[in-house]
């Protein structure tokens, strides 16, 4: 982990341990070690201790009594619970994406989606998560509903710890690609109902990738 940011030292501390949580770096179970991180990240720590009690906020972090902070496991009742939500969102925004997308963000999506495809094949894990945020981000703006894009924002932490698990996966970004082009289709034909249940397939095959993923480690 390193500190080559601008920002106030304690937003970079957190954004770094955050990344360092999502990418794996800091696994499931793993203890936080204040002494040990501040070393690392070559500051005192005050800034580690602020960055792991806004991290357990955000639910990457769990405190265990007497025992300190720990990197928080994912559960299969946690993939369920989130992606239960995510699918309902996802169906939703890609229902209103349907109805209210404009031109130019439908040539957006479409270029998204040849993007993502530039990447399916290689190893660069980063590049495709990026990519596949950023298509499913484009879908959210044309939802036109702030709300929604609020809520899903709320979700982001877990959904990349998610998306780093799920799209490693042999062959599965291959599969991804597919079901959002067949997405797209469906949003640019201005076919709502389509939208919406393609949208949740394609979460439920996330989660099905993601849980089969887990279960061989």
């Amino acid at each position: 982990m390193k500190l080559d940011n601008y920002k106030p030292l304690r937003e970079v501390v957190f954004e770094s341990l955050r990344e360092a949580i999502i990418k794996g770096v800091l696994k499931p179970g793993e203890r936080l070690m204040e002494v040990q991180l501040a070393e690392e990240l070559g500051v005192s720590r005050t800034p580690v201790r602020e960055a792991i009690r806004k991290l357990e906020l955000e639910g990457l972090v769990v405190m265990l009594p007497r025992r300190g902070a720990y990197v928080a496991g994912i559960s299969v009742k946690d993939i369920a619970d989130v992606f239960e939500v995510r699918a309902a969102l996802e169906a939703l925004a890609a229902s209103l994406a349907a109805e209210r997308i404009t031109e130019e963000e439908l040539e957006e999506l479409e270029r998204s989606l040849v993007e993502i495809g530039e990447v399916s094949e290689t190893q660069d894990i980063e590049t495709i998560v990026a990519r596949d945020t950023r298509f499913h981000d484009i879908i959210y703006r044309a939802s036109r509903n702030n709300w929604l894009i609020q809520i899903i924002s709320n979700l982001q932490d877990q959904l990349q710890r998610f998306r780093m698990t799920t799209l490693s996966r042999p062959g599965r970004t291959r599969e991804a690609v597919e079901e959002h082009r067949k997405i797209v289709e469906a949003i640019s034909e201005r076919n709502s109902e389509l939208a919406a249940q393609l949208a949740r397939e394609h979460i439920e095959n996330a989660e099905s990738s993601l849980l089969s993923t887990l279960k061989e480690r």
